[in-house]
Parts: C-alpha cells; sequence; structure tokens
C-alpha cells in the first residue's frame, strides 16, 4: 500500500527564527511589539511572499505561529521578557548572547522543550506565548459565523473602546463599500475622520481588497481602518502603507482577536496557577 503523501510546509522550522528574533530587537532597541519583531524579521530574513503568505490557521500565518512558538522557546530560555501589553525585550541574557554570537539552537530547544513539557505534558493542549489555543479558536469560530451586521456593530464597539467617538454603522444604507465611520481624537487636540470595513475571511485579504476601499473613501475621510477575521497578504500590506497614497490601517483576526481580550469584549478572563513542583521538593530536601 502506497504511503499518504502529507504536505509539508514551505515555512522554515520555529527554531530558524531565534536569531532573527533576537536580532531584530536589537535592532529595535532592546524592545518591540510583536507587529514590529514580525516586520523586522520578515526584512531580516527576505523570506520569500510565498513563505509570509502561507496561513496555519484562519487568522495566522505559518510565519507568524513559528515565530510565536520561537519567542515562548526564548522567554523560557530567559532571552527575552514581555510585559502584560505584550511588548517583548531582550534580557542581559539575551544582549550578550547576541554580542558573543553565542546562540545555541540545540541547547534553547532542548531548554524550552523541558520547561513546556512541565507546563503543558499533554501535547494535543497547544500552549502560544502561554495562551490556550482553544479559546482563541472558539472565538475565531463566532467572529466567522457572525451575521455580517452584527459583525459591523462588534467593531463599532471596539473602535469606541479604542477611543474613537461619533462612530456609525453605515453599510445598510448603500455606502459603496464603507461599513461605518467615526471620529479619532489624538490628546484631546488633534481629531481625525476614520471609515472602517469589515470582512469576515477564512483566508487571506489581497492588495485588491485595499485598493477597493481606499477608492471607497470620500474626501473628507482622513484615514481608513480595515478589520477582517482572516490575515493579510504580504502585498495587501504593501498596498495599505504605499507612498503617495491614502494610508489604510490593518487589523488582522489575530489583532482582532487580542483587542477584544485586552478590552474584555465577549470575553472573560479566567486566572490560574502554575504549580512549581521544584519549589515544593526543595522543602524536602
Amino acid at each position: 500500500m502506497a504511503k499518504k503523501q502529507v504536505k509539508t510546509k514551505n515555512c522554515p522550522p520555529f527554531h530558524f527564527f531565534f536569531v532573527p528574533t533576537l536580532k531584530a530587537l536589537d535592532e529595535l532597541g532592546g524592545s518591540g511589539s510583536t507587529e514590529e519583531i514580525y516586520k523586522t524579521v520578515v526584512s531580516l530574513t527576505s523570506l520569500s511572499s510565498e513563505i509570509l503568505d502561507e496561513m496555519h490557521s484562519f487568522t495566522m500565518t505559518e510565519v507568524e505561529y513559528r515565530l510565536a512558538w520561537a519567542r515562548t522557546y526564548l522567554k523560557n530560555f530567559g532571552a527575552i521578557e514581555n510585559s502584560k501589553h505584550r511588548v517583548w525585550s531582550l534580557t542581559s541574557k539575551g544582549a550578550k548572547m547576541l554580542k558573543e554570537n553565542n546562540i545555541d539552537i540545540k541547547e534553547i530547544c532542548s531548554f524550552g522543550a523541558k520547561k513546556q513539557n512541565k507546563k503543558n505534558p499533554t501535547s494535543e493542549e497547544v500552549l502560544v506565548e502561554n495562551e490556550s489555543v482553544n479559546w482563541r479558536d472558539q472565538i475565531t469560530d463566532i467572529l466567522l459565523h457572525l451575521d455580517p451586521y452584527a459583525f459591523e456593530r462588534l467593531a463599532q464597539r471596539l473602535l469606541r473602546e479604542c477611543g474613537f467617538s461619533d462612530v456609525i454603522v453605515t453599510k445598510r444604507s448603500g455606502d459603496g463599500g464603507i461599513d461605518g465611520t467615526g471620529k479619532l481624537r489624538i490628546q484631546g487636540i488633534f481629531s481625525f475622520n476614520v471609515a472602517f470595513q469589515c470582512k469576515r475571511y477564512k483566508g487571506q485579504v489581497g492588495p485588491s481588497e485595499i485598493r477597493d476601499f481606499r477608492g471607497s473613501l470620500d474626501t473628507n475621510i482622513e484615514k481608513g481602518v480595515l478589520i477582517t477575521t482572516g490575515a493579510f497578504t504580504k502585498a495587501a500590506k504593501e498596498e495599505a502603507s504605499c507612498p503617495g497614497k491614502r494610508l489604510i490601517d490593518l487589523m488582522d483576526g489575530e489583532e482582532l482577536i487580542n483587542k477584544l481580550a485586552e478590552y474584555g469584549i465577549g470575553l472573560n478572563e479566567v486566572k490560574s496557577y502554575e504549580v512549581d513542583e521544584d519549589f515544593f521538593n526543595s522543602l524536602m530536601e
């Protein structure tokens, strides 16, 4: 009987991203957000569009997924750390490793695997950056099955929580691609007229959707925000920030879920504890 062919991923393994992640943080001045790290790693590694656009799930690319695992292992090893606001930074250990070019991939993998297995002995319960994937899968499924208007109302609520005012859902009145509008005031002085569009995608949003959205914006709209449950291709990201054109801010599925969690919209935080068995064993020595 012929063996079943298993489709392999084009993306490099997660440990490939150890060194680029450390270098990215160094280039960013010692700290950076997840998005900043991603952009810098992409620049450092020159990964192809084919690899960058490869999806791991409905909301996450394979590169983003493996970068998340790389950060988890580097954190377990003590080379990097992160704050509650999802900002990552080099530790003195990580900076020293990078300066001395002493980055032992096998040692990081071995140490990280032992610590990760202690936290999570059952491989089925996969952890990414210490967050259970189960609830993320659940909320993703809910978002994908929401009524279109309900999804727009969710975006309306989220934008209000982010500091927008006068947020109106307009799609039911025939708006030519704009799902809603609002105002963003910064420090009580500067204000911008913003239009947003919502796309419930299982896959990726391409550059044509960015161009169509930009083309639907009136002259009085100064900012556009495109929100999706999916992801954006490399070409879409380049189109959104193309010089000389009206910039479009992008919020993909992962960032959308992160924001819902940050503001507690439809998500209730459940706190738990990790038992430190080594501590209790040390009492008996």
